[in-house]
């Protein structure tokens, strides 16, 4: 299982269009073959900061996904909306205490 983190800073005027693209496009992205599961988070201490975290199957599939005419699409549009340069990481889980 891959867990995808992406950090994205936004300008303030554009959080509104950056949520509503997301909420327009966030069940194709978790009906996209592979990914488990997807979260958006907000930073308490700066509302123009947020997460969002898609669980995937594997690498492979998050892989097809980057490829997609869908990623494509919705990336295309939230990129020119930052204000300071995304961050990224692939991981995967250790350990859990629940």
């Amino acid at each position: 299982m891959i867990v995808r983190i992406v950090k994205m800073t936004f300008r303030e005027e554009v959080v509104p269009d950056f949520l509503e693209n997301f909420h327009r496009h966030k069940s194709q992205i978790r009906a996209f073959p592979g990914c488990e599961r997807l979260l958006l988070l907000n930073d308490v201490n700066d509302p123009r900061v947020y997460f969002t975290y898609s669980w995937w199957q594997g690498e492979e599939n998050l892989e097809e996904y980057r490829h997609s005419d869908l990623f494509k699409g919705v990336w295309a549009f939230t990129k020119t909306l930052f204000d300071a340069k995304p961050e990224a990481w692939s991981t995967q889980e250790i350990e859990a205490l629940r």
